[in-house]
């Protein structure tokens, strides 16, 4: 109270000032049509302002759940689309394929200066995560889950040293394993390819759709330089990964619904 008691004091003229020009004004709007006019758009112009950036401020922080119900939506429609790829292939050749359910997820860390690397994400057990589930971003294949627990899943990296993912080049069809060596996170590599392979730089690398964790025809990236190994019988390529690991945030897990039958299959054919 003795604060603002001194406040008043030592700006008494400056608070009279605006007092009476504030009653100057009222006066003015009171006597005149024109000035009342100009004083209520000056002030809704003001207001609009105020409410447009209270409103901007709304919106900014507003925007994480905004991302996460438009990462749902897409996991949603990822999975409406792989329904009716696979429905749609069942009616043209008779015969079931494998279904995968796509779960949208939020990258809680990640590395990228390791030899071998992982990420955390913000689903676990609870949401039906389990381990062998594959993990891709917008732009293409990410890693694939080894470890879960009840709200968060563990997954390596595709930039890690046991990561090997089954691959064919789109021009051609042939098969590779793509591989990642360390050293920059945006290229990976495809060695031992035949060298009667026509290999061009640009040519689009996908997924195999052998390995039962990614479907197939997934972006995993392009060719950035093909080169002849030392013994001169083999090729080996330098591929532009599609994903950008050092911006990884939003992802969706791969779930193959049929993936215990088919592992079941491979089993016995191992055993024999």
């Amino acid at each position: 109270m003795i604060n603002l008691l001194r406040f008043l004091h030592k700006h008494h003229f400056v608070l009279l000032f605006l007092l009476l020009e504030a009653f100057a004004v009222f006066m003015l709007t009171k006597s005149s049509n024109y000035h009342r006019s100009v004083v209520v758009n000056t002030t809704n112009d003001f207001a609009g302002e105020i409410f447009s950036i209270g409103d901007n401020i709304t919106s900014y922080f507003s925007l994480k759940q905004a991302n996460e119900k438009l990462a749902a939506e897409n996991a949603a429609l990822r999975n409406k689309i792989a329904y009716l790829s696979i429905l749609e292939d069942t009616i043209a050749s008779n015969k079931p394929d494998t279904i995968y359910h796509y779960l949208a997820a939020r990258v809680v860390s990640n590395t990228i200066n390791r030899r071998n690397n992982y990420i955390i994400l913000n689903k676990g057990s609870a949401d039906g995560v389990k381990p062998d589930m594959g993990i891709v971003s917008p732009n293409g294949i990410a890693g694939m889950v080894i470890g879960v627990s009840k709200h968060y899943s563990t997954a390596m990296s595709l930039l890690h040293k046991y990561a090997t993912v089954s691959v064919r080049f789109k021009n051609n069809d042939q098969l590779a394993n793509l591989s990642w060596y360390g050293g920059d996170y945006h290229y990976a590599t495809i060695e031992q390819i035949p060298t009667h392979i026509l290999l061009k730089q640009g040519d689009t690398v996908v997924t195999s759709g052998h390995s039962f964790i990614f479907p197939e025809g997934i972006m995993v990236g392009t060719i950035e330089e093909a080169y002849v190994t030392d013994g001169g019988d083999m090729n080996t390529a330098r591929i532009l990964l599609s994903t950008d690991f050092n911006r990884l945030k939003d992802v969706y897990i791969i779930e193959n619904q049929q993936r215990m039958e088919l592992d079941s299959l491979t089993k016995m054919h191992t055993n024999e």
